[in-house]
């Protein structure tokens, strides 16, 4: 048992008793676990299994490689969208961890076998290119901005297109390009540290927020 969990959940003010209990429960599982990103991570051969997190409306078990488990109570969900491998088993009080018991145990056993074999998949393939007519008017005037987005990963280059085509109106799309415009100019990612602060980097964990 790692001391820095137990500070953790002894600290949260929600969703702590439930989150004791899942905490014994992948213990059981022989995981080792550790903080990391600020939560508990629990692993298995330093390879990263489960993070235990809380929400506002629920705490969950969250799954790395979730889209390959078999998952045949249905229990799993995306966190996002967009999201691609992992998964999230949500819980919203203690008797339905209590009653879950035997089957987060096979689910984790599931996940562990799954590192074990090394199993892994490919990103689900997404269209090439999202059209953002705001953004290639921009790039027509501005082609230190439009070299700028070419460099980037194709990842980072998709999350700002989904960021600006997500605007309904023309004039909040062509604001959102100009907000990005100076971090695709250092070749920034969306949620990626400008002020050079962040213990997560090259992630934004808002330790730019010290700085107002």
């Amino acid at each position: 048992m790692d001391q820095k969990v137990t500070d953790y959940i002894n600290k949260a003010k929600k969703w702590k008793n439930e989150m004791a209990l899942l905490r014994g429960i992948l213990l059981d599982c022989s995981l080792e676990e550790s903080i990391k990103w600020g939560k508990p991570c629990y692993a298995f051969n330093n390879s990263n299994i489960i993070i235990l997190q809380a929400f506002k409306e629920h705490c969950d078990l969250g799954f790395f490689k979730g889209g390959l488990l078999t998952d045949i109570k249905k229990k799993l969900v995306k966190a996002g969208e967009h999201t691609q491998l992992g998964r999230q088993w949500r819980f919203l009080n203690e008797i339905e961890i209590v009653k879950s018991k035997t089957l987060i145990k096979s689910y984790v056993k599931e996940a562990i076998e799954i590192e074990k074999k090394g199993e892994a998949i490919l990103p689900k393939q997404e269209p090439e290119h999202i059209i953002v007519t705001e953004l290639e008017q921009i790039f027509k005037s501005n082609n230190e901005l439009k070299k700028a987005f070419n460099n980037l990963t194709p990842g980072r280059q998709r999350a700002y297109l989904i960021f600006f085509s997500g605007a309904k109106q023309s004039d909040t799309r062509i604001a959102r390009i100009h907000k990005c415009a100076p971090k695709i100019m250092c070749g920034k990612g969306m949620n990626d540290c400008t002020c050079g602060l962040s213990k997560r980097m090259p992630q934004c964990d808002g330790s730019h927020n010290k700085l107002k």
